[in-house]
């Protein structure tokens, strides 16, 4: 039964998470019944979607509990097994992250093939990261052949996919924002963006109006805020938005008003869909088939921003939470 170290919500924050809000406990894990694996977690994923659930507010998932671990996804190796289906050496992605050590009923783990991809690449590009940005540009916003797409948060997790993605998917023109010069350069140099916006400047309408003079067909918001509020503004008749997430506003405490030129929506004919990628589970097997081609052939890349250990975990979701992170948030723990 190995010790195993945890990271335990302690206090329910209000407005921007502090350290002190969270604890890093040890703990002895139990051998394996029938049925279950225990896995030691090789990588863990820390998203923006875990602050909603540091609230004891009802929304789609239920809130972590104060005073227990918290859940996120994780890949890891599996060291005893009780399992017929999974056996022990086999690498597995599961939703038990924030320890070191999980105990995971078999039937809710997923044997990954490290083969194929890094372990890692099963939280990022081939994991719900990738469905997130595939669902959003295909079955939410219905992206077509030509359509000019504006990305929030682009160079974030599901920021960096989507505009490969949508390039990918036909779009003629694939324009991204993000905060600094150096976020800027990357999009356009490294994810193949065709213009960068860095909100940092101001004025993100004037941007957006200059990088798509004609108008953007779909938006894909990772932000909220502002930036819908500048996508409606850009929308050509019969836009499409696709609501990811809105993380300018998770640590507010206070409502926000919503953009103020919601009007637009009638006459220009516009869609705001908000999705959860767990509704679209159906397209799985054929994002992953496309991804790993992608993949293959260099035309996906990924990006990943790695802080050692899960003494450092809350770091690392503070950073995410700041934009501290290229691409993916991940935390390696190490053997």
């Amino acid at each position: 039964m190995p010790v195993s170290k945890e990271v335990h919500l302690v206090a329910r924050p209000d407005g921007e998470p502090r350290p002190e809000d969270f604890s890093v406990v040890e703990t002895t894990v139990a051998d394996p019944a029938p049925g279950q694996i225990l896995v030691r977690n090789d990588w863990m994923s820390v998203d923006p979607y875990m602050r909603g659930r540091m609230n004891d507010v009802k929304s789609y998932v239920p809130p972590f509990e104060l005073g227990e671990a918290m859940e996120g996804g994780a890949v890891g190796t599996v060291v005893a097994s009780q399992s017929p289906d999974v056996p022990v050496g086999a690498s597995v992605l599961h939703f038990q992250g924030w320890r070191q050590y999980a105990l995971v009923d078999a039937a809710r783990a997923k044997v990954v093939d490290t083969d194929a991809a890094p372990a890692q690449a099963y939280l990022s590009a081939l994991g719900m990261v990738g469905l997130t940005a595939y669902a959003g540009l295909t079955a939410v916003a219905g992206l077509k052949e030509g359509d000019v797409v504006f990305v929030s948060g682009a160079a974030g997790a599901v920021g960096s996919l989507a505009g490969q993605i949508a390039k990918q998917l036909g779009a003629s023109k694939v324009i991204g924002s993000a905060g600094g010069p150096e976020k800027k350069r990357r999009l356009l140099e490294e994810f193949g963006y065709d213009a960068a916006i860095d909100y940092r400047e101001g004025d993100l309408e004037g941007q957006l109006a200059e990088a798509a003079p004609e108008g953007i067909d779909v938006y894909f918001d990772n932000v909220g805020g502002d930036h819908l509020r500048a996508a409606i503004q850009g929308m050509r008749v019969h836009g499409r938005a696709a609501l990811c997430g809105a993380i300018s506003v998770y640590n507010a405490t206070e409502p926000v008003p919503g953009p103020d030129n919601l009007g637009l929506l009638v006459g220009k004919r516009i869609k705001l869909q908000g999705f959860l990628v767990g509704d679209h589970g159906d397209l799985a097997p054929e994002y992953y088939k496309n991804a790993a081609q992608w993949l293959a052939e260099g035309k996906l890349r990924t990006e990943e921003t790695v802080v050692e250990g899960i003494d450092n975990a809350v770091d690392a979701f503070l950073g995410m939470m700041r934009g501290a992170n290229t691409g993916k948030m991940l935390v390696r723990l190490p053997v």
